[in-house]
């Protein structure tokens, strides 16, 4: 690929083994005073007039988010944290609007909120794959892969994806990941129990609690998970070994809203080449996973093996 990165898929697949729920629109407040400092993170007259007319006259910007730690989630008392939200703080300052994160509660329905046009764009933690940039246009700002969580010490000694044959994986309903266990289940002898649950939370909750004996998910969101003990992943541990379909996250947007698109590209594109992006993903653990230039519908031209 034109690499962002100039690494291999392998090579950064060894970067990523190296990073050891409200509802309603909530503004990004809390985290503007801190990013308001870094450079670059400052109005930009030629992007906020890019802006399409229904954005600059509301003087919103409407996003659609899921929790997922560190990428979007709640500290302890209730503020909206995380990468996107320090991106979206700079958004707000860089186009001089305010954006307004709601949290859908499932990555599911961010696709149809955004095709329907309830919301201007998402922010969230969203593998790019072909499948899905023909519903909506994909803005690759994070490189991400896939990994394995099990209970602590993984006691039923999960060490691959084949080892799940036979046994109940918990995935969240209409993602990546679902495809990605259905694909391994029909390589199997014995198939895969896959139960599909709407929301992260309550696939980790079935994953601690028994009902499923592990999940398939971001490896960023694991790795962190397993160090911070966020949420309904408490007694829960990533497989860091474990890394699959490296690849892209991305923010989303209308396929009819090119105008919105690129100027968001063009934003990003700036914090990237002040150094502030890199600074954000730094302060979450995961510079690793930084890109260096930011790309629209990419998933194809990621590194082959």
């Amino acid at each position: 690929m034109r690499c962002i990165l100039a690494t291999s898929r392998a090579s950064l697949a060894g970067a990523l083994f190296s990073l050891v729920a409200i509802t309603g629109a909530m503004p990004v407040h809390a985290a503007e005073s801190e990013i308001a400092k870094l450079p670059g993170v400052v109005p930009t007259p030629e992007l906020m007039k890019a802006l399409p007319s229904s954005v600059k006259g509301a003087g919103v910007l409407k996003v659609a988010t899921d929790l997922t730690p560190p990428i979007s989630f709640h500290s302890e008392d209730g503020k909206l944290i995380g990468i996107d939200a320090d991106l979206a703080a700079a958004l707000g300052i860089i186009l001089q609007v305010d954006v307004q994160i709601t949290d859908v509660g499932a990555g599911a329905a961010i696709v149809p909120a955004i095709r329907s046009e309830r919301f201007d764009m998402s922010i969230s933690g969203i593998n790019d794959d072909p499948e899905l940039e023909r519903q909506v246009d994909v803005i690759d700002y994070m490189f991400d892969a896939t990994t394995i969580m099990t209970n602590k010490d993984n006691p039923l000694s999960i060490k691959q994806m084949d080892d799940l044959c036979g046994r109940t994986v918990a995935v969240p309903v209409g993602t990546f990941q679902e495809r990605m266990v259905e694909a391994a289940s029909a390589r199997c002898s014995t198939p895969i129990k896959i139960m599909t649950i709407p929301k992260m939370p309550d696939v980790l909750q079935a994953v601690r609690t028994g009902r499923a004996d592990a999940t398939v998910n971001g490896y960023a969101t694991s790795v962190y998970t397993t160090e911070h003990q966020t949420g309904n992943g408490k007694g829960l541990q990533a497989l860091p070994q474990v890394r699959l379909a490296v690849g892209y996250l991305g923010i989303l947007t209308a396929k009819d809203n090119r105008q919105l698109r690129d100027t968001v590209v063009a934003a990003l594109q700036q914090m990237v080449a002040s150094g502030a992006y890199e600074t954000i993903m730094k302060k979450w653990g995961l510079g690793p996973l930084a890109v260096r230039t930011v790309k629209i519908n990419d998933a194809v031209s990621m590194p082959a093996e």
